[in-house]
């Protein structure tokens, strides 16, 4: 019988972990270590109603006011060291914590710029403290560039173009998102930008920022100078595993583990975007950075750590999920798309920023993409769900 587990990690991961524990009928002690000094909070509307400053801090806590869950926090404290052999956790203050499980749940952490530490008015936005020096930058009127056509960094130029800031955006690629949704279906969530008055630039690499001790321009590659009161990096995200280093946990740009959490040794799992997990949708193992799986796969995590017989999972909870809200509109997808899989839209039209679209593979769909389509959206993300694909035909 496990009488402490330790969960590191207190983020959305690390509080469904510790939901998930007590749901599953856990009485032991619970031990919550984490980085920040903030209590478990909701991160997607840090890049967006919280800049824009629709939202407070206390809007974004995830703990309900009259939960009690009898968990330990350590918060404000990192984990350093994981020793394997005795199963102990050492924190950044020297605390040494002796446990029966451990759930990795650290997350990740913002990719920055190379060459960019100190200087002023550049950003990167992973926490609640990121997206408090990020708002103090946001005034109206000043220059933005935004480095990173990606999801965080087309939120944060929508959020700053709303306070009527002058946005540009950079993007490496030849079309954003195209990794993801492929390259015209990226071509149009991209053009929410130009519908803004939001410049995009694609195809082109940052050679420097320019400035002193605060940023004042963005140099390009191709030697185009953007003038620049605030810079946004959004290039990315690295998993927080570098603490684990000698634990003997085997690591793979991330921690490496099956479907159900369990890594390669025993007593300890792994979830949330720290994880490459296993994934029997799309028959590869991936690092999931997104929202739902956060919150619905530490219950399989911990079935698996407390050895249930069965693992608990919600229906189609294996198909990848993930949203955006951008310039008002609503950008939802499930499935997996992979290279060369056609797209073809169902309902509504492109251009009008309101449309439906399935990717279908071997003549079978695999994935949806829905723009202002939620009802839509959702019954086609259902259907994705079920055994058989066959039914998404008949709709």
């Amino acid at each position: 019988m496990k009488r402490t587990i330790a969960i590191v990690g207190a983020s959305l991961a690390g509080l469904s972990a510790a939901r998930a524990l007590r749901d599953q009928s856990y009485d032991g002690t619970i031990i919550a270590i984490g980085a920040e000094r903030h209590e478990p909070y909701d991160r997607p509307p840090l890049s967006k109603d919280f800049l824009t400053g629709a939202m407070a801090a206390a809007d974004l806590a995830l703990g309900a006011p009259d939960e009690d869950l009898d968990v330990q926090w350590r918060l404000g404290v990192p984990a350093v060291r994981l020793s394997a052999a005795d199963r102990s956790i050492t924190l950044a203050d020297g605390d040494e914590i002796r446990v029966d499980g451990v759930i990795v749940a650290t997350g990740s952490r913002a990719r920055p710029l190379p060459g960019t530490g100190g200087l002023e008015g550049v950003h990167t936005l992973r926490t609640l403290d990121d997206a408090i020096a990020l708002r103090s930058d946001l005034t109206a009127g000043r220059r933005l560039v935004v480095i990173g056509a990606g999801f965080i960094g087309a939120e944060v130029a929508s959020s700053a173009r709303s306070l009527d800031l002058d946005v540009t955006v950079v993007e490496a690629l030849p079309t954003p998102l195209a990794g993801a949704l492929g390259v015209e279906m990226g071509a149009i969530c991209a053009g929410l930008h130009a519908d803004h008055g939001v410049r995009l630039l694609t195809g082109v690499g940052v050679a420097r920022l320019a400035g002193s001790s605060r940023v004042e321009a963005v140099e390009l590659a191709d030697g185009t100078r953007l003038p620049a009161d605030v810079v946004v990096v959004g290039i990315g995200a690295q998993p927080n595993v570098e603490w684990l280093a000698n634990s003997g946990l085997e690591i793979a740009g991330g921690v490496v583990t099956d479907a159900t959490g369990a890594t390669n040794l025993p007593g300890v799992v792994a979830t949330g975007d720290c994880a490459v997990s296993y994934r029997p949708y799309t028959g590869a193992s991936v690092r999931n950075e997104h929202w739902t799986h956060a919150l619905e796969h530490p219950a399989t995590a911990v079935a698996t750590l407390l050895g249930s017989a069965t693992a608990p999972r919600r229906p189609g909870s294996d198909v990848p999920y993930f949203w955006s809200d951008q310039y008002g509109v609503r950008i939802q997808f499930a499935g997996h798309r992979e290279e060369g899989d056609p797209v073809r839209v169902v309902e509504g039209d492109p251009d009008q920023r309101s449309f439906l679209a399935v990717y279908e593979r071997d003549g079978r769909p695999v994935a949806v993409l829905g723009l202002n389509q939620p009802r839509l959206f959702t019954r086609w993300r259902r259907q994705l769900r079920t055994p058989d694909q066959a039914a998404l035909s008949a709709s």
